[in-house]
This record gives structure tokens, C-alpha cells and sequence, in this order.
């Protein structure tokens, strides 16, 4: 404990000021719409730390925060579809992290963010995904967020743009999500701890911000509890679309 305190006490003041804020404001969305938390932290964290980094400490506060949800989503989980997606993932997650480790991260975050934010687009057009509850467009759906979990850390992305693209239940939606998200975070940090990619640093930072993460999901969960399924559908859509933006924009000016 002594230790730990003691590793806390270190870190620089100005990193451990501007996590807790960027973590408060991603767990109030997070709490919210079950979603966007990841890419809004990763955003924030990346101005101050390298990916390789980032990635992994997001997806461990990810698994903290699923669990926070997943007593009051429990009785709405789509158990099929959450199986099917769950295979699709555990199949293309390795190849995610394997990009992680190899391949230059704003490359992988200029691919990601566009096709999102095409999907977002074609979403808000009215495009629909054909035969959305076969089991192969399912699995489809959970292959392409398990690749891009595990490169960039955020793999509940394109499974929102699936689920808004055949207007699931918004309780259903949140639900499967966020017990989906728990296990494959797990999967992720196994992966992501055999290449080295999570050390002491990163727990004690994981330890620091689980305080603002619990109060933000708590708060945004409250706020969801109130709202209308089709105000939390255009709101969904809407943040999708701007975290596809701002992360492709701020990606892009990087590396000018």
C-alpha cells in the first residue's frame, strides 16, 4: 500500500489533473449511452502519453466501468446477439493488438475513425445493414470491433454504428453492449499484457481515476434513466459521428 502511495505521490501533477478530467467527462458518456467513453479518454490521454500506453489503461477503466453498468442492464442483454459478436472478436482481437505493436497508431486511427465516420454518415442518410440479425452479419459485426479494439481501443464503436443501422432498442442496444464490451476489454488486456504493453505505471494510473470514473458512470446512468429512446437514438448518432470527427481531425493535424 506504502507503495503504492508512494507511486501516486510521483506522478506529475499536471498528467494526474488532466486524466481525471478527461476520464470524469468520458464516464458521464460512458454512463449515459454505454459507449464513447473510450475514444473520448484515448483522445485526451494521447496529448500526454504514447498509445501504446493509453490503450491499455482505457481498456482496463473500460472493464471497471462495464461492470459498474451491468447490474442495471442485466435482464436487457440480447444473449444471442452477444454470442455471435463475442465469437467474431475472439477470432480477429490478436490481429487488433498485433496491429498495435507493429503498426504506426495514427496510421490505424486515420483508417478507423474514416470508416466510422462514413457509417455515421450513411446511417443519418437512412442506409440500413441487410439482414441485420443473420448470425454471419453479427459475427461480421463483432470481427471488425475486435480488430479495432485491440488497435486503437475502440471497439464498441462499429457496434454502434450496427446496432443504430437496424434501430435497436436503446435499452437493448446499451445492455448488449456494455456486457460485450466487459469481456472483450478482458480478452484485449490479456493480449495486451503478453506483448508488455501493461505495466506498474499503468495500474497505479488505473488506480488514480477509478474514483472520477465511478462518479461520472453513476451520474450519466441516473441522466439515462429519464430520457426518451428516440432522443437517446439521435444523440447516439450524433456523438458517433463527432468522436469519428474530432479523433480523424486531431489525427490528421498531428501529423502535418
Amino acid at each position: 500500500m506504502v507503495m503504492i502511495l508512494d507511486a501516486i505521490y510521483e506522478l506529475d501533477a499536471a498528467l494526474v489533473f488532466s486524466a481525471v478530467l478527461w476520464i470524469l467527462i468520458a464516464a458521464l458518456i460512458r454512463g449515459y449511452t454505454g459507449f464513447g467513453s473510450a475514444a473520448i479518454a484515448i483522445a485526451g490521454l494521447s496529448m500526454f502519453l504514447p498509445p501504446a500506453k493509453v490503450i491499455p489503461l482505457v481498456l482496463l477503466l473500460e472493464i471497471v466501468a462495464g461492470i459498474r453498468l451491468l447490474p442495471s442492464v442485466w435482464r436487457h442483454i440480447d444473449w444471442r446477439q452477444l454470442r455471435f459478436i463475442t465469437l467474431g472478436a475472439l477470432l480477429s482481437t490478436p490481429i487488433g493488438v498485433l496491429l498495435l505493436a507493429t503498426v504506426p497508431a495514427d496510421t490505424m486511427r486515420i483508417v478507423i475513425y474514416t470508416s466510422i465516420l462514413i457509417i455515421a454518415i450513411m446511417i443519418g442518410l437512412g442506409v440500413r445493414i441487410p439482414h441485420g440479425n443473420h448470425a454471419v452479419t453479427v459475427s461480421s459485426a463483432g470481427a471488425a470491433s475486435g480488430v479495432i479494439n485491440g488497435a486503437a481501443g475502440i471497439g464498441g464503436l462499429p457496434l454502434v454504428a450496427f446496432f443504430l443501422s437496424k434501430d435497436e432498442n436503446a435499452l437493448v442496444f446499451r445492455a448488449t453492449l456494455t456486457a460485450y464490451l466487459i469481456g472483450l476489454d478482458l480478452y484485449s488486456c490479456g493480449i495486451a499484457g503478453s506483448y508488455g504493453l501493461i505495466d506498474s505505471n499503468t495500474l497505479v494510473l488505473l488506480i488514480v481515476l477509478i474514483i472520477p470514473l465511478v462518479l461520472g458512470i453513476s451520474a450519466g446512468n441516473r441522466q439515462f434513466q429519464k430520457t426518451q429512446p428516440n432522443s437517446f437514438k439521435r444523440l447516439a448518432l450524433l456523438l458517433l459521428a463527432t468522436i469519428s470527427t474530432v479523433g480523424l481531425l486531431r489525427t490528421l493535424l498531428i501529423q502535418a
